[in-house]
């Protein structure tokens, strides 16, 4: 574990965010940061937002959908 991540408070506070590997922490809570919730399709801006997220740390866009469905239970 890095020195920063013990210094900032996650994002998100759940047995299945604390499950992930550091790195995808840090994808998931990049996720939840850059994401409008103010915008009117959200649909197209969770998928746009998930996209840019998975490119800016050069991971698989699955991470973040497999993170929401064990969230969400599915």
């Amino acid at each position: 574990m890095k020195v920063n991540q013990l210094l900032k408070p996650s994002v998100v506070d759940t047995t299945t965010f604390n499950e992930l590997p550091p790195l995808h922490k840090d994808v998931v809570t990049d996720f939840y940061n850059q994401i409008d919730y103010n915008n009117n399709d959200v649909v197209k801006e969770v998928e746009t937002t998930i996209d840019k997220v998975a490119l800016s740390y050069n991971v698989n866009t699955k991470v973040v959908y497999d993170y929401i469905d064990k969230e969400l239970g599915v």
